[in-house]
Formats: structure tokens, C-alpha cells, sequence
């Protein structure tokens, strides 16, 4: 059993209020008996359940990425409080003058945990890998402002291309399809319609114009005979994607003349396709430790994203050794604490199913001598009791989040700290499945939901209500909301029942309710989580009591909850968003058409342009409002159900330095020590609130061996 630290130097006050905390809980029993005894780790944090992987390139929850930021680091850090980039693998970069260019400079004593030297190259590669179809990266996305990066991501590799004009070709059965391959900033950007210079019927020879972009001619790869066109939507309606319906033009060909181009290298087909497309990207490793990246537009938070889980590197010779060895079981031997060679601060020593993680410091990590811990436990628990048992018990150090019912207990306690961040918690609908497919429906979904009572009377940890998707306090931004009726300067009761009512209307007018059609069950999917099923049957409730319409509530573990909705497999689902970096667009992109984390079935080309146009706005003002028109477009076609913005609910024990709160609620295990006395009641003092409580760790604190030698800490 992990040793249990005592409650020295708590007044009996202050133990009678942690004894009533525990005689309060109906326990899950979090059993080691059976289990191999471990020592305990120098440090303990709870993660809320099992992780769904330990590769950056396929995960996206919150749990995985606080491992994730244990075992890797990329090109920079975040700064423990500030957030603000700070050298990591690169020890320093240069951005050019019109912020499209990033040239980062890679330490030469970077090293994997094998020992391995970690080169620029590895970077490149990991990044191509993370682009790559076949990885099905849900957040390759990230790294479409590179140059030509979402062309490769995006382009099948069963069609051909001309590469010398950016046209691709698909052989049918009996006709060849052409179209242009993204990026087309000639469509994109408003400009010239696109005009093609054949009709079906018609014949052409090699060299003819086929297709004109403003002053832009594209001209026949070979000659045929026009079968057929099909023009993108005209300028001012959207982007085109060219690899959905939008193929330009279908012709009869020889295959003879098909065959010549292949030999002349003018048709690019499998490998050589693929490495002319990579060819393409704005990545580069110039030298061992120098790496140059383009991007498209100026992209404000793109140094942040280089700090960011799913652009860590990979090790490249395990990967494909373990791939190689077992090429259906692949990915699990080579996530295997045995064979995962990681760059970060720590490495994987254990792994104990629905039980820990225990991480060991990583002696080759370039900057071990200011990492404290040398062995670090994380527990795949999620149960509220169970959690608060073992915090209190002193078997963790670190949970993040309480049971509602004891918040106003725990508020008393100097270890308690809610603190407001970027995060978001919402509904997705499944717009694909009627009735969900009609506006009117969703929108009356949103407006009975009672927010106040969710906040008041279930979290309880002063959560703002919200009726649009980027949180409250997103800094230079102005958020938008789908639009209800005003709380402020009234009642907030009188609020929703006028919305209640309107909700109704709505509903009325899409056909359904008193005298129209049954709108029938639906089914409201949430992730174990007490929480989560609290909020689930105040807003089933809302809807029976409100709307008469019937929710059923399903409850699904984490990785069954996440291909649930990947597959797009429910009707309305819980989610949550938490920000990755600091800027409104980390939000609002998740929702374009094409993006992986989008999962609604939910599209619309003009919120996609905003977007894109955003993108390419340099001017932070006028990206703000580019922004914000995507935003007005969400809340109100609603593909979302908004509810409320986060606070964090992190128990921490008051002897952990370098735990700071912040608006990411990010906490990297590489700045975390433990305090001695002295320094402990500084820290209290500067602090000065709550009750004192046990503060955990070992009175003469763990400093990192450079702050042991007296160096600034």
C-alpha cells in the first residue's frame, strides 16, 4: 500500500472537518489489496480513468495529454503560470519579419530516453507522420497553416498528379475526373470565378486550356473528349473542397496516352506521389538541429502549438521496429513501458491497467538536473468518492476534481482552489438524425436547458452559464451567444421561462408538440462521471417538463463514449472543450466541415470561410471579428448546445511548489518539487486562505538537484 502521510500539524478543528468530509462518503472501494506492492512515488495524481493511448499523434482528451506532457516535450514549454512559450527541445528560434516563417534551433544535447540523439529530422518526420492519412490524427488540423500540409493530409493516395499544375486525376472505368488540388487561394479568397473552357461533347488536344482562374490557365494533361463538368459553387458561397464532389471535369481518354504520361514522369502515382506531395510542405530539417517551418498566413499561436501533445516527436526506429515485428499488434507492443522510448522529462517504467501509470525521471532528458521527482504515479480513477478518500488518506497529492455536494466544505480549506479557465461544456447533436436535423429543434433543445440551476445546484464551483462555445475570459475577444433572454438586470427564473416558452414555439412551428407530430425519444449519451449524470437528468428533465419530450440517458466508459461519437453513433452527446492555447480559434476550428474533432455531422461553408479568412488576417482586431462571425453562425445554427464555461476544481496538496493556476488549468510535472518547512509557510503566508490543512510530502522538501546545489528555484 502507498504509505499514508499523517495529518501532523492540524488543529483538531481542522481533522474533525476532514473526518466529517470522509464520513460523509459512501466509498468505491479503490482496492490494492491483490495487487503487487508498490513503494509509493514521490509524487501521486489521480486522471480521471484509464487512458485511450499513450501516442501523441492519435488522442485528444485531457487525461492522456497530462501523461503525454510527462513522457514528451516539444520544440517549446509552457511556463508553469504565465503559459507563455518557453525554449524546450529548441533552444531558440527566429520568426521572419512577416511572421510566415519559423526557423527553430534544436539543442545538440537533446536526447531520446534510449540515449538516442535527437535530430530536426525527427521532428519532420513525426509531423509528416502526424499529416499522414493513414495516422487518422484527429488533430492533423492544427498543422494545416503550414504550406501545402492539408494538401498532403487530404490527398487520396489512389489518384495521380500533375504535379507541374496542381491538378489531380482519378481513372474511372471508362473516364478520367480532374480537379484542382487545395490550396486554391483563387477560390478561397473571393476572387475571379473559375471558368472551364470545354463542353461536354467537345474534344481538345494536349495544351489546350481547359480550366481559367482569373489569369491562371490550366491546360489539358493529354487529349479527349469532354463527358462532363461540374463547377464549384459560385464566388461568396464557401471554399470548395476538391476532393469531396467538387471534381471539375470528367473526359474520355486513351489509356495509351495515360500510360506515356506515367512513363514521362508527368503522372505521379504511390510512393512518388506521396514524397512529391511531402516535398510540398513548409517542414524542414536543414542540418541535425536546425528546423524551418513556412506557413500559409501569420499564424499568431503557432509557436504555442509547437508546445502542444500532438506535436511531440516520436521515435522513429522503435515505431517501425515494433510495427515491423507485429504488424497487427503494433501500436500496443510499441506503447509498452519496455518499448516506448519517449524525449520528456520522464519515461514509462510501469502499466497497470485501470490501475497507474508509474513514471521514473528520464536521466537523458536535456534538462533533468531541474526535474525533482524521480518516480511519478498517475491513477486511472474517476469515482468522486474514491478520489476524495485518497487525497485525504494522503495516498495522492493531486485530484482534480470533488464531489458538488461537499464543495461548500471543501471552500473552507486552503487546498481547494477553483480557479476560472478556458474551457467549455457542452452538448453536441447529431444533426445527420431528424428531427435533430432541423434548426428549430435544436435551437429549442438550448433554450430549455436551465444553465443557472446546473451551475447553482450541481458543479456549484462558480461555473458561469453559457450560451456560445468560446469561454469567458478569452483575452481581446468578443464572444457571441445564440440568443435568449437577458439575465442581467432580472430575474434569472423569469429568463428561462421566457425562453422555455419560446422554446416551445419553436417546436411548434418545426410540426411538432400539441396537435402535431411526436417528436420522440432521444437519447442523451454522457462518459462515467457522477457529475455528467447529474447534469444529464436536470436537463432530461428540462426537456420533459418544458418541451414533453422524452430523453433517454446512456452512460458509456471514456474510449467506448469517444468512438461513440466518432462514429456519430447518438443522438445528443456531453462534451467539453479545453483550450490547447490561448486564442478563440482553438475553439471555433474544431467545427469546420472537415475537422476530425468535429463530430456532429454539422457543416456550413460560410462558417468554414470565416474561418479560412481568419486565418489569413494578420490585423488581431480584425481577426477578432472574423472570429466572431464564425461564432454567430454557430450559435445559431447550434451543432452545439452550450452550458457552461469551467472552473477548475483542483485538490492539491499545499507542500507542492510549482503547481500554479492558470487559464489552461495546465500543470507540467517537470516544474513540480516539493517545499520544506521554511519555504512552506512563506507560501501559506503569501496565500493566506483556507484552513490549514495536512500538506503533504516530506518536511524537508525534494528540490531538483540544481536548486539543491543553490541555484534560483
Amino acid at each position: 500500500m502507498p504509505v499514508v502521510v499523517a495529518m501532523r500539524g492540524v488543529r483538531s478543528r481542522r481533522s474533525s472537518a476532514a473526518l466529517l468530509l470522509l464520513g460523509a462518503l459512501a466509498l468505491g472501494a479503490w482496492s490494492l489489496v491483490g495487487k503487487a506492492r508498490l513503494v509509493r512515488a514521490d509524487f501521486v495524481m489521480a486522471n480521471g480513468g484509464e487512458v485511450t493511448s499513450l501516442d501523441p499523434a492519435r488522442v485528444t482528451g485531457v487525461p492522456e495529454g497530462r501523461v503525454l506532457y510527462a513522457l514528451f516535450e516539444g520544440l517549446v514549454v509552457k511556463h508553469p503560470q504565465t503559459l507563455e512559450p518557453l525554449p524546450g527541445m529548441a533552444r531558440s528560434w527566429e520568426i521572419s519579419e512577416d511572421g510566415r516563417r519559423y526557423t527553430f534551433h534544436l539543442r545538440p544535447e537533446a536526447r531520446w530516453s534510449n540515449g538516442d540523439p535527437l535530430f530536426a529530422s525527427d521532428v519532420e518526420w513525426s509531423w509528416r507522420r502526424l499529416l499522414h492519412p493513414d495516422t487518422a490524427a484527429e488533430y492533423a488540423y492544427q498543422l494545416w497553416g503550414v504550406v501545402a500540409a492539408r494538401a498532403f493530409s487530404h490527398h487520396p493516395r489512389d489518384r495521380g498528379l500533375f504535379l507541374e499544375q496542381g491538378l489531380w486525376v482519378e481513372a474511372r472505368a471508362d473516364t478520367l475526373r480532374l480537379g484542382l488540388q487545395p490550396p486554391s487561394p483563387e477560390l478561397l479568397d473571393g476572387g475571379p470565378p473559375l471558368v472551364l473552357r470545354c463542353t461536354p461533347g467537345e474534344s481538345f488536344e494536349r495544351g489546350d486550356v481547359l480550366i481559367q482562374v482569373g489569369e491562371r490557365e490550366l491546360s489539358a494533361p493529354f487529349s479527349g473528349r469532354c463527358r462532363a463538368h461540374n463547377l464549384p459553387p459560385p464566388t461568396g458561397e464557401g471554399p470548395v473542397d476538391p476532393y469531396a464532389a467538387d471534381w471539375l471535369l470528367e473526359w474520355e481518354a486513351s489509356s495509351d496516352e495515360l500510360e506515356q504520361a506515367r512513363a514521362q514522369g508527368r503522372l505521379l502515382e504511390g510512393s512518388e506521389l506521396e514524397q512529391a506531395l511531402w516535398d510540398r510542405v513548409g517542414i524542414r530539417a536543414l542540418d541535425e538541429h536546425t528546423l524551418v517551418v513556412d506557413l500559409v498566413h501569420p499564424t499568431p499561436y503557432f509557436l504555442q502549438l509547437t508546445g502542444y501533445y500532438p506535436l511531440f516527436p516520436v521515435h522513429r526506429r522503435s515505431l517501425e521496429e515494433a510495427r515491423r515485428r507485429n504488424p497487427k499488434t503494433w501500436r500496443r507492443q510499441w506503447l509498452a513501458p519496455e518499448n516506448l522510448v519517449t524525449n520528456g522529462p520522464f519515461a514509462l517504467y510501469e502499466r497497470r491497467i485501470n490501475d497507474r501509470l508509474r513514471l521514473r525521471k528520464n536521466p537523458y532528458y536535456w534538462d533533468a538536473d531541474r526535474v525533482a521527482m524521480d518516480t511519478i504515479d498517475i491513477l486511472a480513477a474517476d469515482n468522486y468518492g474514491t478520489l476524495l478518500n485518497l487525497y485525504l488518506t494522503g495516498e495522492v497529492d493531486w485530484i482534480d476534481r470533488a464531489p458538488p455536494n461537499l464543495v461548500p466544505r471543501l471552500l473552507e480549506r486552503e487546498d481547494f482552489r477553483p480557479t476560472p479557465y478556458l474551457g467549455v461544456y457542452f452538448y453536441r447533436v447529431n444533426v445527420t438524425r431528424p428531427p435533430l436535423d432541423d434548426r428549430r429543434v435544436r435551437t429549442a433543445l438550448a433554450l430549455s436547458i436551465d444553465r443557472e440551476a446546473i451551475c447553482e445546484k450541481i458543479v456549484k464551483k462558480g461555473e458561469q452559464p453559457n450560451w456560445g462555445l468560446v469561454p469567458h475570459g478569452m483575452p481581446g475577444y468578443r464572444r457571441a451567444e445564440m440568443k435568449h433572454a437577458p439575465r442581467k438586470g432580472g430575474s434569472p427564473r423569469v429568463a428561462f421561462e421566457a425562453d422555455c416558452e419560446r422554446a416551445r414555439a419553436l417546436l411548434a412551428e418545426a410540426g411538432f408538440g400539441p396537435g402535431g407530430k411526436e417528436l420522440g425519444e432521444i437519447e442523451l449519451l454522457y462518459n462515467t462521471s457522477e457529475a455528467h449524470r447529474d447534469i444529464a437528468e436536470v436537463v432530461a428533465d428540462g426537456w420533459r417538463r418544458h418541451l414533453g419530450v422524452d430523453a433517454r440517458l446512456v452512460n458509456q466508459e471514456w474510449k467506448v463514449y469517444l468512438d461513440t461519437q466518432v462514429q456519430l453513433d447518438y443522438d445528443v452527446s456531453r462534451s467539453s472543450w479545453i483550450a490547447d492555447y490561448a486564442d478563440p480559434n482553438n475553439f471555433l476550428s474544431v467545427f469546420v466541415g472537415s475537422g476530425e474533432n468535429n463530430r456532429t455531422g454539422w457543416s456550413d461553408p460560410a462558417y468554414d470561410e470565416w474561418i479560412e479568412r481568419a486565418a489569413r488576417e494578420a490585423d488581431p482586431a480584425r481577426r477578432a471579428e472574423l472570429l466572431r462571425a464564425a461564432e454567430e453562425i454557430l450559435v445559431r445554427e447550434l451543432p452545439i448546445l452550450p452550458i457552461y464555461t469551467y472552473v477548475s476544481t483542483n485538490l492539491v496538496k499545499p507542500r507542492l511548489g510549482g503547481f500554479h493556476e492558470n487559464v489552461q488549468d495546465d500543470h507540467l510535472p517537470k516544474f513540480l518539487y516539493w517545499m520544506d518547512d521554511e519555504e512552506l509557510e512563506r507560501s501559506r503566508q503569501a496565500r493566506a486562505a483556507g484552513s490549514q490543512v495536512s500538506p503533504g510530502g516530506p518536511d524537508s522538501g525534494l528540490y531538483p538537484p540544481a536548486a539543491a546545489r543553490g541555484a534560483e528555484r
